[in-house]
């Protein structure tokens, strides 16, 4: 006979989390110094950290806001590219395609645009990294020969903002032959004596690195950028040799003489201003399409 009844406690339950009431992408942590800033602190300043001027990446069409005036014409904004070689690996790169352009609202990986720079008419074309990583394909090789065009046909100079993995491996040799089809046009603008900007941002590699991007009559880098041809990674592994601090960063190029100016993006559009105007481009105040949009 039990002289006591063993009572059992009942479980505690774990106190549920409360569900932050700080809506998601308020705060932006820095990858820099770690610092937390408010999101509309940070677009206002241009997505660059206020503490130690991290350039965090931007799209395409924020690149265009931060350069021009205002009002922009856009062309050959439907191009898309075929799938010529009906590509297929882990993905087939139809669905590639078909989910960058939901995610980025575009269809390939630059846009190409008339308008002012401080009053300067100029074709400038930036690259949108969101679309497979910025990569060169015949889209965007196409693209970008027909701006260069357009500048030589309205005597305008051009600007280039390049952000991109390089060729795209998807469309094998005709995404290589775009190299040569741009830099083609850039020999024809430069016979006519019109400006080309080659703006660098983080990251600018492969063939983009190997053709256009380092033509400029000024090459300019945005601070701490990645530009080089194979990745620093691969290079280590092939030589067998640790790199450099900040090797294939804008700073160390600079110091190399690969670039000519290494320009905070708060200073970027003043800067090629100065030196579109030191090259003699010509300014007007209205920016009219030079040709009907496809």
């Amino acid at each position: 006979m039990a002289w006591f009844k063993k009572t059992r406690k009942p479980m505690a339950t774990p106190a549920r989390e409360k569900p932050s009431r700080v809506p998601e992408g308020l705060w932006v942590k820095c990858p820099g110094c770690s610092q937390v800033i408010y999101n509309k602190d940070l677009v206002a300043n241009l997505q660059v950290c206020p503490k130690c001027a991290h350039h965090f990446r931007i799209n395409a069409t924020d690149r265009l806001r931060t350069l021009l005036d205002g009002e922009w014409v856009e062309y050959d904004k439907d191009l898309v590219s075929t799938d010529p070689l009906n590509f297929t690996d882990t993905k087939p790169y139809k669905s590639r395609l078909k989910a960058s352009i939901a995610s980025t609202g575009m269809k390939d990986a630059v846009i190409v645009a008339t308008g002012a720079i401080d009053g300067i008419p100029t074709v400038v074309a930036s690259m949108e990294y969101g679309f497979i990583g910025g990569s060169m394909g015949v889209v965007v090789g196409e693209k970008i020969t027909r701006g260069i065009e357009r500048a030589i046909d309205a005597r305008m100079p051009v600007v280039i903002v390049c952000c991109s993995g390089g060729a795209r491996m998807m469309e094998g040799a005709l995404s290589l032959m775009q190299m040569a089809k741009i830099c083609g046009a850039l020999a024809r603008l430069d016979r006519q004596k019109l400006p080309f900007i080659s703006v660098l941002t983080d990251p600018t590699t492969g063939g983009v690195t190997a053709s256009f991007a380092m033509l400029g009559d000024l090459n300019i880098a945005e601070p701490k950028a990645l530009i080089g041809f194979a990745g620093p990674r691969v290079i280590e592994q092939t030589i067998r040799q640790k790199l450099p601090e900040g090797f294939q960063r804008s700073e160390f190029l600079i110091e190399k003489g690969m670039l000519d100016l290494v320009v905070d993006r708060r200073e970027m559009k003043t800067a090629i201003a100065s030196a579109l105007r030191f090259m003699g481009a010509p300014a007007r105040q209205t920016v009219v399409a030079l040709s009907p949009q496809p």
